[in-house]
């Protein structure tokens, strides 16, 4: 007979300490609406507008790094002085003076080319870049109001140009009309707010800025590329993997503790996958169904039926934000205007009452996006203004165009030259007002991270969040340090 000390190993009484529940930690949450446009917008009017916005926004703080910089410089005996315009610069005088870039390149879309063929509309570009292999083909010039001017010289390959920045050179104009160029400024980092500064604006959040709770050491998860897709399942089991690790299902109960820490998923566009099918597919599908103008076999319920599902097993969990990307049914031209409620009939429950002014447990949001998280200063985009600008330069430092767009003060330079946007008139929402805390971009080809520094003392975290279909990779973000772990979903053993 087998006695009960002898299987003392298998058996074992209750543990005297029972185990409490865990319960996620709360996200403390501002959302900003500074990209969000107007239900009665209209469209007929110019996109100069948004030039001319900008240069008025930024050429002050251009012009007052350059001053500091090259007031009292002499080179050949030859004081620099400052012009007003593009076109008070003289041949052979040194001079400064601060405009637009506007980079020439025969490979980029044109407007004007499209109409002239009779293309009154034109498909959104897809050629992977839009410099010239070729010297000489490409040209970048600097502009205001009175005119432009061709800019020459090596110093511009050590600084990325795109159409839209807005710089100041310093230099003298040649023979040939063209301005050489000497050294070149551009605005810098803006001033960076404090954190928690946006809660402190409201009598009801003093009290929880002062409190431990402040500093509850949580973490932000960032996940891109989502990709649901109703005809490829290639990486159906990672998504389903990704749920559990977010809900804290299958694990132990050590990394259960750990993910409950985790306040907040953002989801950084391009939640639904592109249709695969081929041409010829296309073609016949149309032939056969095509009724009244509309071909109803070109639109698939099932990944936005997917990702409905997804979003409905997480919120009773935690709290999502979820941007549109290029592949999502929102609006194509910048800024993206949230995905509307109406596309997730399982999850909706869990969005904002119209009208109020709390933002609910799913907040769908526009692109780009800002808010405060945890007392951060939180800038995040979808992607399309980085893989703009990618296609300008002969790089793959995509970190690198992140921080000169942050020292340029504009998220979107291109828009309106080659990334579609709204024809705003009386404001100019890409330029930066204030510094970000934390600054993502979505749906790009790898993970990369940094930090970067300003002349006040600024600091902004960069991060390029991979797309998930491609790498199988999320990120967390500690909110108190802002340090990032990159997380890799796999169905390998010994994998996370």
């Amino acid at each position: 007979m087998v006695t009960l000390d002898e299987v003392a190993g298998l058996l074992q009484k209750p543990l005297d300490n029972e185990s409490k529940p865990l319960e996620r930690v709360p996200s403390n949450y501002k959302p900003l609406h500074s990209f969000a446009l107007e239900k009665d917008r209209q469209y007929q009017q110019q996109f100069a507008d948004i030039y001319f916005l900008r240069l008025t926004k930024i050429k002050p703080s251009v012009e007052e790094v350059a001053r500091t910089a090259w007031d009292g410089t002499v080179i050949g005996g030859e004081k620099a002085r400052r012009v007003e315009r593009v076109l008070d610069v003289r041949q052979g005088e040194l001079c400064w003076v601060a405009g637009t870039v506007y980079v020439d390149m025969p490979m980029k879309p044109n407007i004007l080319e499209d109409v002239s063929k009779d293309r009154w509309i034109s498909a959104p570009t897809t050629v992977d870049h839009y410099y010239s292999e070729e010297d000489g083909k490409d040209s970048i010039m600097l502009e205001d109001d009175s005119g432009r001017i061709k800019l020459v010289g090596s110093v511009l390959k050590d600084f990325f140009m795109v159409t839209g920045c807005i710089i100041a050179v310093m230099g003298t104009e040649n023979a040939n009309g063209e301005f050489e160029v000497l050294d070149l400024k551009f605005a810098d980092l803006p001033p960076q707010p404090e954190r928690w500064e946006l809660s402190r604006g409201k009598d009801e959040d003093v009290e929880m800025t002062d409190s431990p709770a402040s500093g509850s050491g949580s973490k932000i998860a960032i996940v891109s590329g989502l990709e649901f897709s109703g005809s490829d399942a290639s990486y159906a089991v990672e998504l389903n993997l990704l749920l559990e690790y977010l809900l804290g299902e299958a694990l132990d109960p050590a990394a259960q503790k750990e993910l409950s820490h985790i306040s907040r998923l953002i989801i950084a566009g391009n939640s639904i996958a592109t249709d695969t099918k081929t041409a010829a597919e296309d073609n016949k599908e149309k032939k056969t169904h095509k009724k009244y103008g509309y071909d109803s076999s070109s639109y698939n319920p099932v990944p936005s039926q997917l990702f409905d599902e997804f979003l409905s097993e997480l919120l009773p969990s935690m709290p999502v934000t979820v941007l549109p990307g290029v592949q999502d049914p929102a609006n194509a031209s910048y800024p993206q205007q949230p995905i509307h409620a109406a596309m997730f009939p399982k999850s909706r429950g869990y969005t904002a009452i119209p009208g109020s002014k709390e933002p609910g447990w799913l907040d769908t949001v526009t692109n780009p996006w800002e808010g405060e998280i945890e007392g951060w200063k939180v800038l995040g985009t979808g992607g399309q203004n980085l893989d703009d600008v990618f296609k300008y330069v002969d790089s793959d430092d995509r970190l690198g165009m992140m921080e000169a767009m942050c020292r340029w003060r504009c998220c979107a330079p291109t828009a309106p030259d080659t990334l579609w946007a709204y024809p705003f008139q009386d404001d100019e929402p890409f330029v930066l007002k204030e510094c970000p805390h934390l600054y993502f971009v979505g749906c790009q080809p790898q993970f990369g991270t940094k930090i970067i520094q300003g002349p006040d003392g600024q600091a902004v975290r960069l991060i390029a969040v991979p797309s998930f279909a491609e790498t199988r990779e999320i990120v967390l973000v500690d909110s108190e340090t802002l340090e990032v772990t990159k997380v890799k979903i796999s169905t390998g053993l010994g994998e996370v």
